[in-house]
């Protein structure tokens, strides 16, 4: 058999298809290098615009900036990594009134301002400036600087900080300044309100005593309101100069003045050296209040015995005569508070514990004996063995029933006085118990022997002329 050849026919037919799909090739070829070449110069074109779009961006972002920092209040620099200034802003220059070119170093800067430490011709250390500090990695404030132009003086307040890049390394020190005259202006003004108001306290507490307040649990006088009171448990004590009245007829008014507030200062130190505090002067006497135990109170007491006995020393150097005072005591519930009205208000006590220690202080005249306390105190001594006592009398207070007992304290007394008290006490306290049971001849008896041995005794002598005359019950 014959093999099948294609006739030339197909063979035509097959070479124009073939050429027809080269020529499909070709075109579809030349459309994709016209599409490769507009893709690529469309691509160069978003690339230029979009180059240009960030620098834009950027040069609208630095404007932004620039137009903030320059509307800020506050003065801003900022020092390159070198410490040259880069930049300063409109209020920094008017803050620092000098033309300032930029490339200037920080230590020339420093020069040119004469920065100075707050109050002080002394210059601000170059190396403790905020600024400065930024540059080395910190970041710091101070307050304490001022520059000067000519008479006027300018209080700054610094702060300073530094901008690191993405490896951490410092590229910039940027510094914010601000005037601060109102400030300081304003704390001058607040210390010297904070001063006076001080001194006004201070002045206030010479007329209401700081441990009153402090007993109306109150911090200030302006605290304290028309009826704030409080109950405590205290002792009171009176003292009165004796034959006052005969004393300030024989001098003038400044005399006067002089003579007893040179008496009251030696007194009030005695009362504030053991706790206590002066409730007021009524005249030449003194009201004090202890609210601490009862031996402050009598120590007190005792001390005020000694420091007179120097003050008659002295006044006896002086051609002056000596003075005479009695002392009384007694403790219990006090009412404290302030009494009065829209316009004027006072602190005051109100208690019958305060009338019974006045009642021991005009006792010490009728006995002629410096210092009594009441049984009240004598019950709250810590020992009353620690101190020279006797018994000398009972008294009733004015609307209650219950008899006083009253003590006779001489410690303070001349050491001889003090021993013969001491040496009769057996027998004075026995004379005194016979006297109170009507035993009058007996007890005038006993209060003889006492009289012997010391006859400057006179609570012995007051009750034996009472046990002749048959005076009895005591007045």
């Amino acid at each position: 058999m014959q093999p099948n050849h294609p006739s030339l026919e197909q063979l035509i037919l097959e070479n124009a298809s073939l050429r027809q799909e080269i020529a499909a090739l070709k075109q579809e070829n030349a459309d994709l290098e016209i599409l490769l070449e507009t893709t690529t110069e469309h691509s160069d074109t978003v690339t230029a615009q979009l180059h240009n779009q960030a620098i834009q961006a950027v040069l609208d972002s630095e404007k932004r900036l620039l137009q903030f920092l320059e509307a800020m209040p506050v003065g801003v620099a900022v020092l390159d990594h070198q410490g040259c200034l880069y930049y300063i802003n409109r209020k920094g220059k008017q803050l620092t009134r000098h033309r300032i070119p930029l490339g200037v170093n920080a230590e020339k800067l420093a020069k040119l301002y004469h920065i100075y430490r707050s109050g002080t011709n002394q210059l601000y250390p170059f190396d403790q400036l905020p600024i400065v500090r930024a540059l080395q990695g910190e970041t710091s404030t101070a307050d304490d600087l001022e520059i000067r132009h000519g008479d006027q003086v300018i209080p700054l307040e610094l702060w300073g900080t530094p901008i690191f890049d993405q490896d951490g390394t410092i590229i910039f020190a940027i510094a914010a300044f601000q005037d601060i005259t109102d400030r300081k202006k304003a704390e001058a003004e607040r210390i010297q309100f904070t001063t006076d108001l001080f001194a006004l306290n201070q002045a206030l507490s010479r007329f209401v005593p700081r441990q009153f307040l402090q007993l109306l649990e109150k911090d200030s006088i302006v605290d304290v309101q028309l009826g704030d009171h409080v109950q405590k448990y205290m002792s009171v004590l009176f003292s009165d100069i004796r034959n006052f009245t005969t004393i300030s007829e024989k001098m003038n008014p400044d005399d006067n003045f002089k003579f007893i507030n040179s008496y009251f200062s030696r007194m009030e130190s005695a009362i504030i050296d053991n706790q206590g505090f002066i409730d007021k002067y009524i005249g030449d006497a003194i009201m004090a209040l202890f609210s601490g135990n009862a031996d402050d109170a009598l120590k007190a007491g005792i001390t005020m015995l000694h420091r007179l006995a120097e003050y008659n020393s002295h006044r006896t150097k002086t051609g002056y005569v000596p003075i005479h005072i009695g002392i009384g005591i007694n403790t219990g519930l006090l009412m404290l508070g302030t009494v009065g009205g829209a316009s004027r208000m006072d602190s005051t006590v109100i208690s019958d514990a305060v009338n019974l220690a006045y009642r021991m202080e005009g006792l010490t005249k009728a006995y002629s004996v410096p210092l009594l306390i009441s049984h009240h105190t004598f019950c709250q001594l810590n020992n009353a063995n620690d101190y020279s006592f006797r018994v000398i009398d009972k008294v009733k207070v004015k609307g209650k029933s219950e008899a006083v007992s009253v003590y006779e304290v001489f410690d303070a007394d001349e050491s001889e006085m003090q021993q013969a008290k001491l040496v009769t006490k057996t027998t004075f306290e026995q004379a005194l118990l016979f006297y109170n049971l009507g035993k009058l001849d007996v007890a005038a008896s006993l209060f003889e022997q006492c009289l012997r041995q010391n006859p400057e005794d006179s609570v012995a002598r007051i009750y034996q002329l009472r046990c002749f005359s048959g005076t009895y019950p005591p007045p």
